[in-house]
């Protein structure tokens, strides 16, 4: 599978023109192994939950994904420490990454008139 693109700074990926939160660099593998397998496991008992028509399992199992993802750096504060602001779910092309991102894009074919 191959990977989305990455910020220069590395705190973002790039997914259909989205920054999205990369996970903290500062986790070991074995650590951030951990974490996505407890992230997936909580986002197979939602759709578990949710298949059961359990509210009270769906809001738990809900609570497990929040937890795993704050704990991989993707929700909850930034991992970072120089004060810059976040950009998480923004589009690309309306923050200072504009630039960057602008350069690794092929120009997009024009179609004809008809």
């Amino acid at each position: 599978m191959t990977q989305p693109p990455r910020t220069p700074d590395g705190r973002y990926i790039v997914v259909d023109g989205v920054l999205w939160r990369a996970t903290r660099p500062d986790l070991s593998n074995t650590e951030r192994e951990r974490l996505v397998h407890a992230l997936m496991d909580a986002r197979r008992a939602v759709g578990v939950a949710k298949r059961a028509g359990d509210d009270a399992a769906v809001a738990t199992a809900r609570k497990a994904v929040d937890a795993a993802k704050i704990a991989l750096g993707e929700r909850g504060p930034v991992w970072w420490a120089d004060g810059a602001p976040d950009y998480n779910r923004h589009k690309v092309e309306n923050t200072p990454y504009a630039a960057w991102w602008a350069v690794r894009q092929p120009s997009l074919p024009t179609s004809p008139r008809t």
